[in-house]
């Protein structure tokens, strides 16, 4: 989806993709910030994820992410965001490639206590040369590490931009979209030729 404009030029709508590890957070996220009542895919947990889901920081967890979430928030009269949450477990990585077509930009969501699980996600989006920021969950409203030691143990670009989050907040996770928004406008514009 690429973003539509308005007579004016200015972007009134565009696709932004929430992925990150199981369990990391990405369908309270849109749930939390969407005004429409979202989509989500949400299965129970079966005996089939035995070995392969990693629930122990996650104990009370007994349902995941099929195929996606699908929510939408209005920023200002300007900007619509529409945002696609990714299935988190590698059995489901198939759907990512039809997940960030036309994504103007991600959300990379990382529980510090489990770091290795979002080393895929932050790997798709550079290979795809998509921008991407990562937005560091608080679970229980607890930052365990900074953003400067997240950055390093997950070996991003300083240019990257790293904040934090509670994904169960609206206002928390509102400023994490606007902050990417932000961020992929500021890639654009030193990306584009200046005309002579």
């Amino acid at each position: 989806m690429t973003p539509h404009r308005s007579s004016s030029g200015r972007v009134t709508s565009a696709k932004i993709v929430i992925a990150g590890g199981f369990g990391v957070g990405k369908t309270t996220l849109v749930g939390s910030v969407s005004e429409i009542t979202p989509l989500t895919t949400e299965a129970i947990m079966t005996s089939a994820g035995v070995g392969v889901d990693d629930t122990r920081q996650v104990p009370g967890k007994t349902t995941t992410t099929v195929a996606m979430d699908f929510g939408r928030i209005t920023i200002d009269r300007d900007l619509i965001l529409y945002l696609f949450g990714t299935p988190g477990q590698t059995r489901f990585w198939f759907m990512w490639d039809e997940l960030v077509r036309g994504a103007i930009g991600a959300v990379v969501m990382v529980d510090t206590r489990r770091l290795a699980d979002c080393f895929a996600a932050i790997d798709f989006f550079e290979h795809r040369r998509l921008p991407y920021l990562i937005a560091i969950n608080c679970f229980d409203g607890v930052q365990y590490h900074n953003a400067d030691d997240v950055r390093e143990a997950l070996a991003v670009s300083s240019d990257v931009p790293v904040v934090t989050c509670d994904a169960r907040t609206r206002e928390s996770t509102k400023q994490v979209l606007i902050s990417l928004v932000e961020y992929v406008l500021t890639m654009r514009r030193t990306r584009t030729p200046t005309p002579a």
